[in-house]
């Protein structure tokens, strides 16, 4: 688990005070500038992010825990991988987490009588952890907007091209493909 409390070395960086969150919530409106939207784009190694703007409500969870939920909107450019041309592209994810002091008994791993951990795929995640008042809210920001990069960005028209290397100094005539079935032929012509 990220622990969140503003330390870490997030290319965005917004901490928040939690320790008195008012009934009705707290709005927090992130828009990146110049140098935090550069940044963003080193750490992902994308080619630009033009704009980047993250909206959250947190609201009180349960007794000690604070629920983020909001939305991320950003406009970038990645590299193709099959022609490294540069594609834009729109983010738009979600958020929607809870955290907790990291001191919570709700932070700890639930453990069966062998001691393995449980998990319910389709139940709710685990809450994640913050130290002390605050919670970057930023580096939570930037983990969604992660998240939600397609890792292999391909422009529409790219072709598949197929790269055969032809050694014309080898004589391959006599060299057979290997098959799975070779080595139990083997065996078999043996016996």
């Amino acid at each position: 688990m990220t622990k969140h409390n503003g330390s870490g070395n997030a290319g965005l960086s917004h901490p928040v005070p939690v320790a008195h969150v008012p009934p009705k919530g707290m709005t927090v409106k992130i828009e990146a500038n110049e140098k935090e939207r550069t940044l963003l784009a080193a750490n992902h190694e994308l080619l630009s992010v033009d704009s980047f703007t993250a909206d959250f409500l947190i609201t009180r969870w349960k007794k000690d825990g604070i629920k983020l939920r909001g939305h991320i909107e950003a406009q970038i450019v990645q590299a193709c991988v099959a022609t490294l041309e540069p594609i834009n592209a729109t983010i738009s994810e979600e958020v929607d987490t809870v955290f907790v002091p990291e001191n919570s008994r709700l932070a700890r791993i639930r453990l069966d009588e062998s001691g393995e951990m449980l998990i319910d795929a389709e139940g709710p995640d685990m809450p994640e952890t913050f130290e002390g008042d605050r919670i970057d809210v930023g580096a939570v920001a930037e983990e969604f907007f992660e998240l939600a990069l397609d890792p292999y960005p391909r422009k529409a028209e790219a072709d598949y091209v197929e790269i055969i290397e032809d050694d014309e100094d080898e004589d391959t005539s006599d060299i057979k493909p290997d098959s799975p079935f070779a080595g139990l032929a083997k065996l078999r012509d043996k016996n």
